[in-house]
């Protein structure tokens, strides 16, 4: 009987590994059966067979994929680090795994560490726990030390920096971070999302959402959080913040930022003319005679 191999993800060699060594089998027997060679047959026929041309992702392996060309499969692996992306059969694409989900087929190929890169590409956190905001970005074995935003956690899960709440890394939580913890409150007023100013900066506040969970934020350049009335203000008219900027701003740069130059608009009559160029002086067409 001749089956045919369909599907995208089961492909054709998952097929034949598992129909030619049956589970309870621990030897051959002695005198094989006559169906035996039709089974050869059967699982050669399979072997053969693509659902379609294109490329296929393996059914258990995420950087494993294979390329269907007139019926003939070919098996192909990711750089080490990526995983096969088969959102289109039409596309040969390898793709960081922060991209895909791989949780039904979880297996990888063997790692290929590097200095600082657990496998050649990728993105990866710094080997010491309490570097919370730095990570490597790996190409071909070669490292970058990326350093997040001041304030933000390489994010483990998602391959990028975020709020320490949201990335949820070990160590590295608001309060390690931050240096900082929400004062407590009821939930009516957690609700609003109450602001801090930061003990440390003038710069920058706290917003503890729900009353509870810090994210820190700053004014503009030549301003101060006023922690009296909960917002920005220049600094000069913040007290205890006026002498903020001293050695950093002039007073003439300070005043400048707060007093920025206005543009003037332009007059509306100088706009230029449409009109052709006059013809110059002293130059004179030449008149046409009729001639009788």
């Amino acid at each position: 009987m001749a089956f045919r191999c369909v599907g995208v993800v089961l492909l054709c060699l998952v097929v034949l590994a598992s129909s030619a060594v049956p589970k309870n089998a621990r030897k051959k027997p002695a005198n094989p059966p006559a169906r035996a060679a039709a089974d050869a047959e059967r699982d050669a026929e399979i072997t053969n067979s693509c659902p379609d041309d294109g490329f296929f992702a393996d059914a258990e392996q995420c950087d494993k994929y294979y390329e269907c060309r007139n019926g003939e499969i070919i098996e192909k692996l990711c750089p080490d680090g990526m995983v096969f992306n088969d959102y289109s059969p039409d596309e040969e694409k390898c793709d960081l795994p922060f991209n895909l989900d791989c949780s039904q087929r979880p297996k990888l190929q063997t790692p290929i560490p590097a200095l600082h890169c657990p496998r050649q590409n990728g993105y990866f956190s710094h080997e010491d726990p309490k570097e919370c905001g730095k990570f490597y970005y790996c190409v071909d074995g070669k490292f970058n030390m990326i350093t997040c935003p001041d304030g933000l956690v390489y994010n483990d899960k998602t391959g990028i920096c975020t709020w320490p709440d949201e990335a949820k890394k070990k160590g590295c939580g608001a309060a390690e971070v931050f240096q900082f913890d929400c004062p407590p409150v009821n939930e009516t007023f957690g609700l609003t999302h109450p602001r801090y100013a930061d003990p440390e900066d003038c710069q920058f506040f706290y917003v503890c959402i729900n009353g509870n969970t810090p994210r820190r934020s700053g004014c503009k350049l030549g301003q101060a959080f006023d922690d009296v009335q909960k917002r920005c203000e220049w600094a000069r008219k913040v007290p205890e913040c006026a002498d903020w900027y001293k050695g950093q701003l002039t007073d003439a740069e300070l005043d400048a930022l707060e007093n920025p130059p206005t543009v003037k608009p332009k007059p509306s009559g100088s706009q230029p003319s449409r009109r052709k160029p006059q013809r110059p002086k002293g130059k004179s067409a030449p008149i046409e005679v009729d001639e009788e």
